[in-house]
Parts: structure tokens; sequence; C-alpha cells
């Protein structure tokens, strides 16, 4: 209910402003009770379609993004799961109860929240990211694959030589104001880019696209202390992940898991099988990649981030300039 902007935490109930302004009756909403819980069990009819035993227990309800963070152990304040797939969202945990003027994130109740102890999820979504990495794939044939790819990508130094790509071509980014700045390639050079210049200036754009969300976590109080993601999609390129790491000047630790891993946990802890303490004790990551000092990152994404900048003005104006317009038509 949180998550549909229904809750009034500090009431710790259903919000009578959101209730009473679109006329929904209460009765309207389940009663309201611990995630970890038993919810009901499973139907005879349903089971017999998903061949399972029926009247299992239900003790368990989650998002999307909070269950990859149950999958992570991404519980306490300040650790923060990150995924990079078709789009990319960073997940991070509070114990504030803060939102952002501009609505540019998210903030609901995690898995672990409670009234005596908060445990704010606050998340931030990229719609351009992995989509980016498969538009260049398809691009370019299927004599490639992401693994190729990857390894032209490594052969190019840092920064791809003078090559920028702003990563948003997957519609509308509601971190950027809602603008739909779209995907471009900046510097493109017909004598010195080939197909690993463009692959891994557009991965180092994802990764500045990151870190311009985590920035805009930092604005609303959000200290990251520690990020974790799945060894999976972008994850799986060295060059994203070293371009992540440094761009965002944050460790990153890589597990074999994802959230399907947490939908289990969670069921588990739910019928009381499995506990909190379980999960730091069983988590084990396969990989910690620390960021490098002095690296050349922060002066690339700088640059990127006054391109992103020029081309929000630009659109900005355009729309100032539209509006104008019809009002005097």
């Amino acid at each position: 209910m949180s998550e549909g902007i229904l809750w009034d935490f500090s009431e710790n109930t259903l919000s009578k402003d959101i209730l009473n302004h679109f006329g929904f009756e209460s009765s309207f909403f389940p009663k309201s009770q611990p995630v970890f819980s038993e919810h009901g069990t499973l139907k005879d009819t349903v089971a017999s379609r998903l061949s399972l035993t029926p009247n299992i227990p239900v003790t368990y309800k989650a998002g999307d993004q909070p269950n990859n963070a149950l999958s992570l152990n991404v519980l306490r304040p300040g650790e923060i799961a990150a995924t990079a797939g078709t789009s990319g969202v960073i997940y991070g945990v509070s114990d504030r109860l803060k939102y952002d003027p501009q609505s540019r994130i998210n903030s609901f109740a995690h898995v672990n929240h409670q009234h005596n102890a908060n445990r704010i999820g606050v998340l931030l979504c990229i719609n351009g990211a992995g989509i980016f990495n498969r538009w260049i794939k398809n691009m370019f044939g299927t004599q490639h694959t992401y693994e190729t790819l990857n390894l032209a990508a490594a052969d190019v130094a840092v920064g791809s030589e003078g090559l920028l790509t702003i990563p948003f071509g997957n519609g509308v980014e509601r971190m950027l104001g809602n603008s739909l700045l779209g995907a471009h390639f900046h510097e493109l050079d017909f004598n010195i880019h080939s197909l690993g210049h463009m692959v891994r200036s557009t991965q180092e754009g994802i990764a500045f696209a990151f870190r311009y969300g985590l920035d805009i976590m930092r604005e609303n109080e959000m200290e990251p202390a520690v990020i974790r993601a799945g060894k999976a999609n972008m994850f799986l390129s060295d060059v994203f992940t070293q371009s992540f790491v440094n761009a965002t000047g944050l460790s990153v630790e890589l597990y074999p898991c994802d959230g399907s891993v947490g939908a289990a946990l969670g069921a588990g802890i739910g019928a009381g099988i499995v506990t909190e303490k379980d999960l730091s004790s069983n988590t084990k990551a396969l990989k910690v990649i620390e960021p490098i000092q002095h690296n050349q990152y922060e002066e690339l994404y700088q640059r990127w981030k006054e391109i992103v900048q020029t081309h929000i003005e630009k659109l900005n104006e355009r729309d100032q300039l539209a509006t104008a317009l019809k009002l005097i038509n």
C-alpha cells in the first residue's frame, strides 16, 4: 500500500487524506499485516493448475526491487542494491521518513520496516540502461555476443578516446524531471572510433547515469555505504563494473543471486524457518570491486553531466516557447 502512496507513516495506517480525496472506502482494502506472515493458503483449484500441494501457506509479499534487495541482504540504512538490466535501478534503505520534492525517486516501506524502526526503501529508476547495450548488439549483427562486445570494449582505453554517450533512449526519464532526452553519441570521429569505442562509451554512459542517480539520492540525505548487485546483466561486463565503481566512488559487492532467491528467503522468514541472522551468514560475495584512487572518471563524468544539463535546458526552453506560442494563438 505504501508503494501506491496509500500509507500514512506518521499514523501507521491507511492515509485518510488519500482515501477522502479519491472517495475510497477503507473497506476496499485488505487488513494490513506484517510482510513476513501468513496471508492465506493456496486454493485447491490453483494448486492443481500449478502442480503444487493445496493449502501451502503464502508467507511473504513484496515488489521486485524490495525482493531483490532482500536476496542481497540489503536491509540496513546505507545499504544499496543495484540492478542493471533493460532499465537500471538503485534501491537503497533509509531510516528517515523523507521524500524528494521533485518526485525523482520513490520512497516506501521496505520488507523489514516497522513502526518503531523505520526501514524505508528509496528507489530510483534509469530507463535507458542495458537496453542501449542490447541496441548496440542488435545493430552490429548476429555474429556478436555480449561476450565479444565486452572484449572489444576492454581493448579500448578509459574515456573511449573522447567519445561520450548519453543513454536515455528508452523514454521519459523521471530522474531528469520527465525529460525525453533521447540517446546521443558526442564527438564521434570516423577516423578513430570503432565498435569497441562505441560499446565502451555506451557502458561508461550508463555508469554515469547511475552516478547521476546516486547523487540525487545523496541530495535526499541517503548516505550510501555499500552497493550490492547480482552478477548478472550489465554487471557481467568488467568494463561496465569498473566504470560503475570508479564513477560512483563506491565499492560493489557481486553475488550469485537474483529476485527469485529473495522470494524463497522471504517465504522462509514468513514461515519461521529462516532468520535475518541466516541471511547475514549465508550471503557471501563472489567478488568485491574497489574504486581506483585518482582515476579519470570524475573528469569524464563532469563533462558528461554538462552535456546532459545543456540538453535539458534546451528542452525546457523549447517547451516554454511552445507554451508561449499556444497562449498567443
